[in-house]
């Protein structure tokens, strides 16, 4: 666990990506020839470039076809790089749809439950946090036999219990609970799963989280690459284009169909594992953990 606690930042800054809604405005609406879709951003850094080149790689050729005689009302697809955008684009009066990318399950459906019905039925996203389903097989690939898994819920993450029953001990983490004494209520379990919820996993929290599962002798299953780097034993992650060629998905459904497929966790991905933290849990490491992946189509 040394050097845990330098790594915690890089955790938290990564986590502020898909969790905390920043404050610069998207740019406003710009007309629109040619191709009948935007993306909308909050910032112009590099990764934020490197998404916008390579969705726009992806998303102009289906758009390049697109057939006006379809009986989609909506004539508009925006896709949000980011919590910021997100936002941004709900506030608009924008009859588009819309798809959320980049942005986690928690902020997603907080910003979904803010909106009229008929608006909110105009979009969909592909979260920023790993599947659920894919972090537990990962464990049943790291372990080779049934273990033990607790889960800490919060209330925007509380909607995951359906997908965690029957596999995961839930835990629920209310405003003001102490997380100390949900730690030693799961301390038999062997694998905590770490899902991105700001109320559990936050600044005064996490490095607490990391040090008190490494002395139980838990394995943590992190939600992103960095928590990995910082303690956590292994975790599925999905790269820029991973995510971008599952949006590119979603949209030529929306262009075939004029129906937005419903919000989806990452389908590709790859896994990370922290090689120092599985020595010391005596997980020994195999060939199907390091090759654990789902590889998105490459392009035309």
């Amino acid at each position: 666990m040394a050097g845990a606690a330098a790594s915690v930042r890089s955790i938290l800054a990564a986590f502020a990506l898909a969790l905390a809604a920043g404050a610069q405005a998207a740019p406003r609406d710009e007309a629109v020839s040619g191709y009948r879709f935007q993306i909308v951003t909050a910032d112009n850094g590099t990764v934020t470039r490197r998404i916008v080149d390579d969705l726009y790689k992806r998303l102009a050729p289906i758009f390049a076809v697109f057939r006006t005689e379809l009986a989609q009302r909506r004539r508009m697809l925006v896709v949000t790089v980011g919590p910021a955008a997100l936002h941004d684009i709900v506030k608009r009066d924008c009859d588009c749809a819309v798809i959320s990318a980049f942005t986690s399950s928690q902020v997603y459906r907080s910003v979904l439950s803010s909106v009229p019905p008929a608006r909110a039925a105009a979009m969909t996203a592909v979260y920023a946090e790993p599947a659920p389903a894919d972090q537990l097989r990962l464990v049943s690939l790291l372990y080779g036999r049934p273990v033990r898994v607790s889960a800490i819920l919060g209330r925007d993450t509380g909607f995951l219990k359906p997908v965690l029953e029957g596999q995961a001990e839930v835990q629920d983490f209310a405003p003001g609970d102490d997380i100390n004494r949900i730690l030693s209520r799961i301390a038999q379990t062997e694998v905590l799963l770490a899902l991105p919820d700001s109320e559990v996993y936050n600044t005064e929290s996490i490095r607490n989280i990391l040090l008190s599962t490494y002395r139980h002798k838990q394995a943590v299953i992190g939600f992103s690459a960095d928590m990995v780097k910082a303690g956590a034993l292994a975790t599925t992650y999905s790269e820029v284009e991973d995510v971008n060629a599952q949006v590119a998905e979603m949209a030529a459904a929306y262009v075939a169909t004029g129906v937005l497929p419903p919000p989806q966790f990452p389908r590709y991905f790859r896994t990370v594992v922290n090689e120092g933290v599985a020595r010391s849990l005596d997980v020994r490491v195999s060939s199907d953990v390091r090759n654990f992946a789902r590889a998105a189509p490459r392009q035309p």
